[in-house]
């Protein structure tokens, strides 16, 4: 479980918290919809889910390991994958293959467990047969796509997205959405930040 107890947290130099005393718990292969007005703190959030951002109160635990401990925070990360609105911020190598690997090859796995890995979730995400290809000539939803398995080669259980089809047309949003789908269905916990209400009535529970 990801569980949010009691959480809060304020930028410095900020009077008001970004996020007030909220509590929240994703299972694994559940799909919660959350949805604010812009300011509202969902990307903090999302932050606050893999330690990007620490708690001033409360805190967020993810299978029993706090994000408040250095000792367990790779461990908590290798849990919680986060994806965020602009793919470009995230698509770091000159190939598509190269960048899903990226993450499992920080684990330190052997060349066969990354290469299922990246196998496994290009194939999850629809990008078969564009290994080869570099990210910067993909569209924004392959881009996302892209994203999405470099985060899902880390192998987590649970998938924070913020905001991930703001940025993209028709397309490219259905392509991100039903990769979402096919991680709902293979038993990710999903938390979707989002602003599009059809996305939402897709959750199990919308915050």
């Amino acid at each position: 479980m990801l569980l949010f107890d009691h959480v809060s947290y304020s930028y410095p130099a900020r009077h008001t918290p970004a996020v007030c005393d909220v509590s929240l718990a994703l299972e694994p292969g559940c799909r919660i919809a959350l949805l604010g007005a812009n300011g509202s703190g969902k990307s903090t959030l999302a932050r606050l889910a893999n330690a990007l951002l620490l708690p001033d109160e409360g805190c967020v635990v993810a299978d029993g390991l706090s994000t408040t401990s250095q000792q367990t925070i790779r461990e908590l990360r290798k849990l919680v994958g986060l994806v965020l609105q602009d793919p470009d911020n995230q698509i770091i190598s000159s190939s598509v293959l190269d960048d899903v690997a990226f993450g499992p090859e920080n684990l330190g796995l052997d060349r066969a467990e990354i290469a299922r890995r990246c196998k496994e979730a290009l194939a999850l995400v629809g990008l078969t047969g564009y290994e080869s290809r570099d990210p910067n000539m993909l569209s924004g939803g392959e881009k996302q796509r892209l994203v999405i398995a470099g985060i899902l080669a880390m192998e987590p259980r649970y998938l924070v997205l913020d905001e991930p089809t703001s940025m993209l047309d028709v397309t490219g949003r259905n392509e991100v959405r039903a990769a979402i789908d096919a991680l709902h269905d293979k038993g990710h916990g999903i938390l979707h930040i989002t602003h599009d209400l059809e996305e939402a009535l897709e959750a199990d529970l919308v915050v």
